[in-house]
């Protein structure tokens, strides 16, 4: 009956919050001149998509661009230089303060706390700042931003001064050479990365910036033949225009009419290859016969889709030469660095009027990246509240395993289909593979189509929004043929770069696979985001999430829909949620939070008639059995039971004042343990002496809610605490509150004795 009770009271009490929540956000949006002042969104309350967003707005328009989001750092796009906000000076303010946490959120605030894990040798030390976001969002000016940071915090020793500012200057000057040839003026961005990329910056024992590498990853070499109506190409053909422009005034004709082969001819004379090589290679493809070669013309739509296979292989070859000279003129040898930070700055998630095999990869990079924040943050989280037996209440975050699946799973998935199709070495029909896809497919139910649509389709639920891809064309990309006469020209090339580009012979084209094993764009881009993934599950990521506040890149333009819609994206009001609950042990959470302290108040009121229902119990009958169940979630020890009860995830003033004797156990024996005292009592430290550890060491306190091996007991008669002063005038060279009765060293505690011993 009181375990029913105590129930039915909660439930009462969840009710009456609950019903007053509205009320808990008209009070809180009232004070609209004080929203702008929430720099971490943690402090929000309650925490729903309104008061986040309007905080958000607020910051946003007193011209505050980063706000901290728990464990995230949100950064909005202000879409126009704000100089000031990067400057030397403002680099050098956050690396040499003794807390930059306490500073204004700044990108600034995670770059250097990734550099003092690494100083710190934090396990793990290695560590990734993972800059995400749609198009538009600026990501390439994060990622900028922090590689002027490092380049300049890991110079400012004054050992091998002429090699570390060598570094800096070659990585530094490397970003805008791949800029101009891997990013491009889209619908939604006038500088959107078509590739994606992640910098290794390597740091020797002293942490200072000797060698830097680049990763890439899925470069959009489409573009330089094709781009979707006012889009551009690569920046690059604006900056300088040579080789490859040419042959996009190449066009062919039917037979029956006379050619004009002047732009062929300087597009022959660039490539520095012959005439009649270069036009065969266009016109004329090889077919084997058993051990016989025999010529067969090409029609007309096949002469232009290998004049553009012809400019994407050449742009991509140049591409991959480009990072790899990059990577040879200032990588460091491996004997010269242990440690790096790597910047992942990836393409962010794309939906257009018409789609194809390049969003579909890029949208699935986005999802492997979104399930690893989730992983990371927000199942570690709570699966630890589970470990250590709190009471808890899941929060229903967004889990897209279902679409990964869906995209890379096996056996049946859109990528195995579509490698699949490219193995059978068949003409490719859109309308066949739609049915393949519904037969297999059909089951999960990220996958829909739209029966009303013409064209071949297939739309896929992402975790940031419904995506319709069009089939048309897919299986082609995916193929990614090289005829081999266009090799065998290139390799001719008088060009000493082109030459040398294509000199190996070693890639593989349309007619030297045979019945080999076919590597499609799919497999090769999946293996090495894998390879990307293995690196970022190694090392201590950091994650920030940059948002575009208006769909036309105008300044200071603050579009609520735009904003909302990627906060629930990308998961961040459950993320704030999580990591407020962590601050402040908050047990009941839910979608929209209630006040925290109307929680605990209640908490502790149930907790304490449970322990008075006890102390009924033990005084009209015999020594109680302990419940099994109130061991396991950890229950205050009541002095007439024998069996000792760890005490897990209580406030440590809630439980001396439900209970006569309590057993604090610890988890260190020596000086750790004494620090593990000061650790849970909070008793103040002096600047540069010491500290207490966080769980990511081996050896020290992981948790004052971790299991013990010693123990320190503390018996009182009653709690004093009622009676104490639990907010006296702050000194920092005295123990106050609560831990100066624990000392013996508070007025209050002498009071309070005097009190109860009258008292009884």
């Amino acid at each position: 009956m009181q375990v029913h009770g105590l129930k039915d009271r909660t439930q009462d009490l969840r009710k009456s919050l609950n019903d007053s929540l509205e009320g808990d956000i008209r009070d809180f949006l009232i004070n609209e001149a004080e929203l702008h002042t929430y720099d971490d969104l943690t402090k929000v309350n309650p925490v729903t998509p309104s008061t986040v967003l309007k905080c958000l707005q607020a910051r946003y328009s007193a011209k505050v661009f980063y706000t901290h989001a728990g464990c995230t750092l949100v950064a909005l796009n202000p879409f126009q230089p704000i100089p000031h906000l990067y400057s030397l000076d403002v680099m050098r303010e956050y690396h040499t303060a003794p807390q930059p946490q306490e500073f204004k959120p700044h990108i600034f605030i995670v770059a250097e706390e990734a550099y003092r894990n690494v100083q710190g040798q934090v396990e793990p030390i290695n560590q990734s700042l993972v800059v995400s976001g749609e198009s538009g969002a600026g990501k390439t000016w994060t990622s900028r931003c922090l590689m002027k940071y490092y380049a300049t915090v890991a110079a400012s020793s004054q050992k091998c001064q002429d090699t570390v500012e060598k570094i800096e200057r070659r990585v530094l000057d490397s970003n805008p050479v791949m800029e101009a040839f891997g990013n491009a003026c889209t619908l939604r961005n006038s500088n959107s990365s078509r590739f994606g990329k992640y910098i290794q910056l390597q740091l020797n024992g002293s942490q200072l910036l000797v060698g830097a590498s680049v990763q890439t990853y899925l470069l959009e070499k489409t573009r330089v033949a094709f781009q979707a109506p006012t889009e551009r190409n690569f920046h690059i053909f604006y900056q300088i225009l040579a080789g490859l422009l040419q042959l996009g005034n190449v066009y062919f004709s039917p037979a029956s009419e006379e050619a004009q082969p002047c732009f062929l001819q300087k597009a022959a004379d660039l490539l520095q290859v012959p005439l009649d090589e270069l036009q065969s290679c266009l016109t004329v493809r090889t077919l084997l016969a058993g051990k016989q070669s025999v010529l067969k013309p090409c029609s007309q739509s096949e002469c232009g889709v290998r004049r553009d296979c012809l400019a994407k292989v050449i742009y991509a070859q140049l591409f991959d030469w480009l990072v790899t000279f990059i990577n040879n003129s200032m990588c460091a040898d491996s004997s010269m660095w242990c440690n790096f930070i790597g910047l992942l700055d990836v393409y962010g998630f794309e939906c257009f009027l018409l789609n194809n095999l390049e969003q579909l990869c890029i949208n699935y990079a986005n999802e492997k990246l979104q399930q690893h924040f989730v992983a990371h943050y927000l199942k570690a989280q709570q699966e630890e509240y589970v470990t250590e037996g709190l009471q808890w209440s899941f929060i229903r975050y967004q889990d897209n395993q279902g679409c990964l699946d869906l995209i890379e799973g096996s056996p049946s998935s859109i990528f195995s289909l579509l490698n699949e199709e490219c193995r059978l070495n068949r003409v490719s029909d859109a309308k066949q593979f739609r049915v393949r896809l519904q037969k297999e497919l059909s089951d999960n139910a990220s996958i829909s189509w739209d029966k009303l649509s013409k064209e071949p389709h297939f739309t896929v639920a992402h975790y940031a929004g419904n995506v319709s891809y069009q089939i048309e064309g897919m299986m082609e990309k995916n193929k990614d043929p090289v005829p081999p006469e266009i090799i065998s020209v290139l390799q001719k090339s008088q060009d000493s770069l082109l030459h040398s580009l294509f000199a190996d012979g070693d890639r593989e084209s349309e007619g030297s696979r045979g019945h080999s094993k076919v590597v499609t764009v799919v497999s090769k881009f999946k293996n090495s985001l894998e390879s990307l993934m293995k690196i970022l599950h190694s090392t201590t990521p950091h994650y920030t999430r940059c948002i575009k506040p208006n769909p036309d890149c105008r300044p200071l333009t603050f579009k609520k829909e735009e904003v909302i819609a990627q906060l629930e994206a990308c998961g961040i009001v459950e993320t704030i949620n999580i990591s407020a609950l962590y601050m402040f042990c908050a047990v009941f959470l839910s979608f929209c939070v209630p006040p925290r302290q109307a929680w605990m108040d209640a908490l502790a009121e149930a907790e304490l008639d449970d322990a008075e229902d006890f102390m009924e119990n033990e005084a009209s009958s015999v020594l109680p059995k302990l419940d099994p169940l109130l061991k396991e979630r950890g229950s205050v020890q009541l002095s007439s039971i024998q069996e000792p009860v760890l005490v897990r995830g209580w406030p440590i003033g809630l439980a001396m004042a439900s209970a006569p004797s309590v057993t604090v156990s610890l988890t260190a024996t020596g000086f750790q343990r004494i620090m593990s005292m000061m650790a849970c009592l909070k008793s103040p430290f002096r600047h540069g002496g010491y500290k207490v550890k966080t769980n990511q060491f081996d050896q020290g306190v992981a948790s004052i809610r971790a299991q013990p091996r010693g123990s320190i007991k503390m018996h009182l008669q009653r709690s004093p605490l009622l009676y104490a002063d639990m907010h006296p005038v702050h000194k920092t060279d005295v123990v106050t509150g609560f831990n100066q009765i624990l000392t013996g060293r508070s007025h209050c505690f002498s009071t309070a004795v005097d009190a109860l011993t009258k008292a009884n």
